[in-house]
C-alpha cells in the first residue's frame, strides 16, 4: 500500500507543480481505482485562472471523475491530494462517497480532516472515508513554502 500511495502522491505533486507554474497555489489531486490501479482523473488548483472559488484540486478531480462515470457517487475510489482537504473539499468528498483520502502535508490553518472542522468526525457527516495523511509530506510542504516564498519575494521586490 505504501508504494502505491507514494506513486500516486508523486502524480499529485506533478499536478501541484502544474498549478504553481500557472500561478495557482500548488495543490494537486489524483483519483485512483484501487481495484485496478488505474488513474481515473486528476486535478490541479485553479481558482484564480478559472475565476471559481470552488476550483480546488480535489473538486476539479471529483468533477472529472463524476463526468467520466456519469455518476457523482465515486464509491471505493481513492483520492490523493498534496494538502489536507479544506471543509469545502471534505464535504464534497463525503457527498461523492470516496472510499479513501490520502494527503501529503497537514494544513493546521485551513485543513478540515484532522484540523479545524474535522468534517468526517461530525455526526452530520453522511459518509466517512478512510483517511491517511503524511504521504510525501515534506515534498508537498516544500512545494507550498517555495511558492509562497517566491510570491513574497516578488511582492517585496515590486513594492520598492
Amino acid at each position: 500500500m505504501a508504494d502505491h500511495d507514494e506513486r500516486f502522491m508523486r502524480m499529485a505533486l506533478d499536478e501541484a507543480q502544474a498549478a504553481a507554474d500557472a500561478g495557482e497555489v500548488p495543490v494537486g489531486a489524483v483519483i485512483v481505482d484501487p481495484a485496478t490501479g488505474d488513474v481515473v482523473s486528476t486535478g490541479a488548483n485553479g481558482p484564480v485562472g478559472a475565476h471559481d472559488p470552488t476550483a480546488h484540486a480535489e473538486i476539479v478531480a471529483l468533477r472529472h471523475a463524476a463526468k467520466k462515470f456519469g455518476n457523482y457517487r465515486l464509491t471505493d475510489l481513492t483520492l490523493y491530494v498534496t494538502l489536507e482537504p479544506c471543509a469545502m473539499c471534505a464535504g464534497a468528498i463525503s457527498h461523492a462517497r470516496i472510499g479513501r483520502v490520502v494527503w501529503g502535508a497537514d494544513d493546521p490553518k485551513g485543513g478540515a480532516v484532522i484540523h479545524g472542522a474535522r468534517v468526517f468526525d461530525q455526526p452530520t457527516c453522511h459518509w466517512r472515508p478512510a483517511t491517511a495523511g503524511g504521504v510525501l509530506a515534506a515534498e508537498a510542504a516544500e512545494l507550498l513554502r517555495s511558492f509562497f516564498r517566491a510570491r513574497r519575494g516578488t511582492r517585496a521586490h515590486s513594492a520598492r
